[in-house]
């Protein structure tokens, strides 16, 4: 494995194992990140998706299934099928949209919301605690590297820092 020591990186030019580390950094933290996660979701038989799905129907209330279909990236048949199971089991309640009778509208439940904020509390706790080992000034570089991983569609929607976001997706303060 790779050294993981502090060091100063030319950043206009990164070696291969300087990239090469970054990848494992971020699969070992990626593991880490969804293991606090996968704790409490295995309690009630919910996978990653369902962890998911009640993180960004929280973060953006009245959510469509076309919106969060735009966010997950996932197929409508994989969506139905734990959209279906939560709806089900009392997370997640679906409205009918009041201009367009074809939408669904998705918001948590008292429940829902209750298994959102177990999960994102710790989780939370990790990233505080890395952000605090890093420093102030590494939050917003890290923030950076992020937004420089994502496409561009995506990358819009951390832009405006208000209520809400582009494409009508709201932000829940967190």
């Amino acid at each position: 494995m790779a050294d993981i020591s502090t060091r100063k990186v030319n950043p206009l030019f990164l070696r291969e194992e300087e990239l090469r580390q970054g990848i494992e950094l971020l699969f070992y933290a990626y593991r880490d990140f969804t293991a606090v996660a996968d704790q409490v979701l295995e309690q009630y038989n919910f996978g990653r998706a369902h962890h998911r799905v009640i993180y960004f129907v929280s973060r953006n209330p009245g959510i469509t299934v076309s919106d969060l279909l735009s966010i997950l990236r996932i197929t409508k048949q994989s969506l139905s099928r734990v959209l279906s199971q939560l709806v089900r089991e009392g997370f997640i309640d679906q409205k009918t949209g009041l201009q367009d009778r074809r939408q669904r509208l998705l918001t948590l439940t008292d429940k829902g919301d209750a298994l959102e904020r177990e999960i994102t509390e710790k989780q939370r706790a990790l990233i505080a605690a890395a952000y605090r080992e890093a420093g102030a000034e590494s939050v917003e570089g890290f923030r950076k590297v992020l937004l420089g991983m994502l496409e561009e569609d995506d990358r819009k929607r951390f832009e405006d820092d208000g209520p809400s976001g582009p494409n009508g997706l709201r932000r829940r303060a967190g």
